[in-house]
């Protein structure tokens, strides 16, 4: 076994458990997604249409959750990367 040999195994391995994460990843958000409410998308291109009125935002800079407890509670959190003001 060369040297060479060594580091091309562990970069297999690293690529690999990478992937596994990412996909991890993946399935994690779209369980996420299929179990909020039908209007959840609709009410975030609205508040992103309220707020482009003041500010100029693209949808990119707007994140909406929605997490729901034990308790019925449902929480919605919205995060708006606002522009550096003049």
């Amino acid at each position: 076994m060369s040297i060479l040999d060594y580091f091309r195994s562990t970069k297999k391995t690293n690529t690999a458990s990478l992937a596994k994460e990412r996909l991890q990843i993946i399935v994690a958000h779209q369980r996420g997604e299929r179990e909020a409410p039908d209007y959840l998308p609709r009410m975030k291109q609205e508040i992103i249409e309220v707020i482009r009125k003041y500010v100029q935002i693209s949808d990119e800079q707007v994140s909406v959750q929605l997490e729901q407890n034990d308790d019925n509670l449902s929480v919605l959190e919205l995060n708006v990367t606002l522009p550096e003001g003049k």
